[in-house]
């Protein structure tokens, strides 16, 4: 098992206005094409009537695998598939689940949101788990890069989402 323990800034801004990116499909969706991800859909239920009564988001989405190893391509095809499902008790904390359809892995864990003065930091824990014999920890090493980068790429589009400059 891998473990990815990352961290995002988002600057100027608080907990409520990130967390309401967050449950935002026009954001996320932003965020899919800026990773120019081959298939898309995101559904977002809040739990109450109001921000603080949490909410369910679910991501599914596929990947092209043409920049990744060819011993990982020949394993899951043309594309591989993400489905992320977020349960958000608060708007400052959230478990996360993400499964590979019809692939042997799968990542759990938490993600945060704490005000630290004017930033908001957001706090990604995930245990990263592929069940593959003799290649299974290099595919938790190539999982792992790749959500972190997906998060990276949630981090570069929220920051200018939040600072009325992103343009799709």
């Amino acid at each position: 098992m891998k473990r990815v323990n990352h961290t995002l800034i988002y600057p100027g801004t608080t907990v409520e206005d990130v967390y309401a990116m967050l449950a935002d499909p026009a954001y996320r969706t932003a965020v899919g094409d800026y990773q120019r991800v081959t298939d898309f859909a995101c559904d977002v239920t809040r739990s109450g009537d109001g921000m603080d009564d949490g909410m369910e988001v679910r991501l599914e989405q596929a990947h092209g695998t043409d920049r990744i190893p060819g011993f990982a391509q020949r394993l899951v095809g043309s594309q591989i598939r993400f489905v992320q499902q977020e349960s958000w008790s608060s708007p400052s904390a959230s478990t996360i689940h993400v499964t590979i359809p019809g692939k042997p892995g799968d990542l759990t864990g938490s993600t945060r949101l704490t005000q630290t003065g004017d930033d908001v930091v957001q706090q990604i824990d995930l245990a990263v788990k592929v069940s593959v014999p003799l290649v299974g920890g290099k595919l938790e090493d190539l999982v792992a890069g790749f959500v972190t980068k997906a998060f990276d790429a949630q981090n570069k589009v929220g920051v200018k989402w939040l600072s009325g400059e992103w343009r799709s």
